[in-house]
Order: C-alpha cells, then sequence, then structure tokens
C-alpha cells in the first residue's frame, strides 16, 4: 500500500515511518533504506527537526536521529505512524532485511 503525505510530502512521512521501525538510524541508511536520493532525505530530516518531530544526536562524527520523545503530541503521532507501518509491507520487509551491527571497539591493525 502507498503511503499518503498526512505530514507535508512523502519524503517527510516516509522518514518518519522509517524511524519509527527502525527506532534511530542517520541520514545515510535512511537514504539507502527508502530509496532516495540523500539530498531529498537530508532536505525531509531538516524540515522534521524544525519542526521538533525527530531530534538528532552526535555519536562520533554521526548524527543519529529518532522521533523526538518530547514532541508535545510524541504518543498521538507514534500510534498514528504504528497505522502506516502496518500498512506499508514493503518497508516492513525491508526493515527486517536490514543488516545492523555495531562497529567492533578496540580491535587494532595487526601487521
Amino acid at each position: 500500500m502507498e503511503v499518503s503525505s498526512p505530514f507535508g510530502s512523502r519524503t517527510r512521512t516516509r522518514v518518519l515511518v522509517s524511524l519509527r521501525l527502525l527506532e534511530q538510524s542517520y541520514a545515510r541508511e535512511l537514504s539507502r533504506f527508502l530509496r532516495v536520493p540523500l539530498s531529498v532525505v537530508q532536505k525531509g530530516i531538516r524540515s522534521l527537526e524544525s519542526d521538533d518531530l525527530i531530534a538528532g544526536r552526535l555519536f562520533g562524527k554521526t548524527r543519529i536521529l529518532q522521533l523526538n520523545p518530547r514532541y508535545f503530541a510524541a504518543a498521538e503521532v507514534r500510534a498514528l505512524l504504528d497505522r502506516f507501518v502496518e500498512a506499508d509491507t514493503d518497508l516492513r520487509r525491508r526493515a527486517t532485511q536490514l543488516r545492523r551491527r555495531p562497529r567492533r571497539v578496540g580491535l587494532t591493525k595487526r601487521t
């Protein structure tokens, strides 16, 4: 089922749905996940952050994004996004296939 655009644009809506599915992510991962150009995702992220719907924090050099838990209607937004997650089987399938693993810390290069 195609996701509509109640959050202003299709990209903004899909970024929010993706963050609901993945819990947290970063711009390049969202770009690959949604199969849209990075610049399009970055534009959506900027507008969502300016509207306070998502929040970011730095983790090293990477800006990690998540739904803003301090948003005044956070529970209602999550409930609505859950409905979109249920309807978008393609994104759910891709989320289950996404391989996410942390980098190994403390390994030194052997010579």
